[in-house]
């Protein structure tokens, strides 16, 4: 059902109480394509991309492919989200046998999202991403807040790009046909994904050709600046198009010493006295938010009082 937001492509004038939904630089923007039973994702994302890699001093090569499964997460959680599922999280995790050995990307409720990668000393050598991951996995992992059910897939890493090992994924998961392209650079990540429905080569045998075409002319830097609507009607000029809401993005990791503590009350007092008298003081890493957390003599006598 279209929400009082949804716009069709005969380019009215945004209705009253909706302009601040269009511009907006950490997004994602679904659409459909109103006779050809295509669907399609647009992501851009800014200052939440430069929130999750500040401090990093990721490579260029690393940030590229961190940046391109933070896109992918996005463009999932937005999905799960229309489809009633707001409540769960979108994990995507790449696991791979090269210098890179670990992306993690997810998407939480009210498309939050986070993201790490773990890679070994030589891996800015590398640029091909078959050089970087080596063989190894795709996982992605639905997880359905209101039901507490977890879905999960796992696919090999068969592609010699992220956006190719995904539309593998789609193709053996989803059971879609799919269009992607991904871009990403210190300062934004962008993708558009086209899913290709059941349904469509009856209504239109020419349209998934036609769209994808007109797909591949896109500049995905060119989302950064532009108000999503008008870039997919500039895009697809010819083709009738359903643009629902914008869902807004953000970078959220927070500081949270109150569960760092609950985790060292739960190993016990002695444990965490044998910590602190072999090293000190008890060093907590958080490497998916980029966090460390101390703990000297005057803080454990604190947090077992």
């Amino acid at each position: 059902m279209a929400s009082a937001c949804d716009f069709i492509h005969s380019r009215p004038e945004p209705r009253a109480g909706c302009e601040n939904t269009l511009v907006n630089t950490d997004y994602v923007q679904r659409f459909l394509f109103e006779n050809l039973d295509i669907r399609g994702r647009l992501v851009c994302l800014t200052g939440a991309w430069r929130r999750m890699t500040e401090g990093r001093g990721y490579p260029a090569p690393i940030a590229e492919l961190l940046g391109h499964s933070t896109a992918l997460t996005a463009l999932l959680g937005a999905n799960q989200k229309s489809s009633g599922r707001g409540s769960g999280r979108v994990t995507l995790q790449v696991q791979g046998s090269g210098p890179v050995k670990l992306l993690v990307a997810d998407c939480a409720s009210a498309m939050k999202i986070r993201g790490m990668a773990q890679y070994a000393p030589d891996a800015p050598r590398e640029t091909r991403v078959g050089g970087l991951i080596g063989s190894g996995r795709l996982a992605v992992t639905l997880e359905d807040g209101a039901s507490g059910q977890v879905y999960q897939s796992i696919v090999p890493l068969e592609g010699e790009t992220l956006a190719a090992i995904f539309e593998h994924y789609l193709s053996q998961s989803e059971q879609l046909t799919s269009f992607l392209r991904l871009h990403a650079s210190a300062d934004a990540v962008c993708g558009l994904l086209l899913e290709k429905l059941p349904g469509a080569d009856a209504r239109d045998a020419d349209g998934w050709n036609r769209v994808t075409q007109l797909a591949a002319t896109l500049e995905l830097h060119e989302t950064v600046n532009a108000q999503p609507y008008d870039l997919l009607v500039k895009l697809f000029p010819e083709e009738l198009l359903r643009v629902f809401r914008i869902d807004p993005v953000e970078y959220h990791c927070p500081f949270d010493v109150q569960n760092v503590e609950r985790v060292l009350r739960g190993l016990g007092r002695d444990e965490v006295e044998a910590i602190l008298a072999e090293q000190g003081e008890v060093v907590i890493r958080n490497e998916m938010c980029n966090h460390e957390y101390r703990f000297d003599r005057g803080a454990v006598e604190t947090l077992f009082a």
